[in-house]
């Protein structure tokens, strides 16, 4: 069974957001035990918050709902190897995956999700422009060098969450505007993309989609995004 890599932290209140240190520890890894089903495809998840799942249990994660979609549909998809931290940005993502041990690694398939640290952060936009496109061609070279095996989620709007109090008109407009760097440089680069930032805008009207903690999706919000996302991940899979 493939070793998960997860590496947490300890959070106040914004999980996801938080203030970050340029200088991360070497990556640790960890064994998360589950009876989910192993097979032959292999699956690098890259991220922050939204990808370790915080505030759920993480088989309810994105990375481990997706593993079990595409092994109920008859893939044999290996637990996931997770890169992605509880307020990462985007350069905290690069040097994460500096200090980690997977660099002559390839897998299957890789998904990518960051930028709400740094739209949080209120970092600078050009900088993630630079930094996105840095941590995206890292993430076809997991992929083997092939773009279609790697999938770029768009940022979630936390805006809309009991956290956000009413900060819809500020952090909607910022959060478009990182996604739509995220979005031109994911398809230049010939990647897939999928927009779950209108789902995630759907908390606005329906509690059930916000995790306890006020702040992060619920397993319910994961499934939904993975609804969308497992049948784009299955049609690679089959070439």
């Amino acid at each position: 069974m493939r070793i998960v890599q997860i590496l947490l932290v300890t959070i106040t209140a914004l999980a996801g957001c938080k203030k970050s240190d340029s200088n991360l520890p070497a990556f640790k890894p960890d064994t998360v035990k589950t009876t989910m089903k192993t097979g032959p495809f292999t699956y690098l998840a890259l991220g922050d918050s939204y990808t370790i799942g915080q505030s759920v249990p993480p088989t309810d994660s994105f990375p481990y709902q997706l593993t079990g979609l595409l092994n109920a549909d008859g893939f044999g998809a290996q637990l996931p190897t997770i890169i992605a931290t509880t307020g990462w940005t985007t350069d905290n993502l690069i040097s994460a995956i500096a200090n980690s041990n997977i660099q002559n690694n390839t897998y299957d398939f890789v998904t990518l999700l960051i930028g709400v640290n740094d739209q949080y952060q209120q970092l600078s936009i050009d900088n993630y422009q630079i930094k996105f496109a840095q941590v995206l061609n890292t993430a076809i070279n997991f992929a083997k060098g092939d773009p279609s095996r790697v999938f770029v989620l768009s940022i979630p709007d936390w805006g809309v969450t009991p956290f956000g109090k009413g900060q819809e008109s500020v952090v909607g407009p910022q959060i478009d505007a990182f996604n739509a760097v995220n979005k031109a440089i994911s398809d230049k680069a010939g990647v897939n993309y999928l927009n779950i930032t209108e789902i995630s805008r759907l908390a606005a009207t329906q509690p059930a989609l916000v995790a306890d903690d006020g702040l992060h999706p619920s397993a319910k919000m994961y499934n939904l995004w993975m609804l969308q996302l497992e049948p784009l991940v299955a049609a690679r899979l089959k070439k």
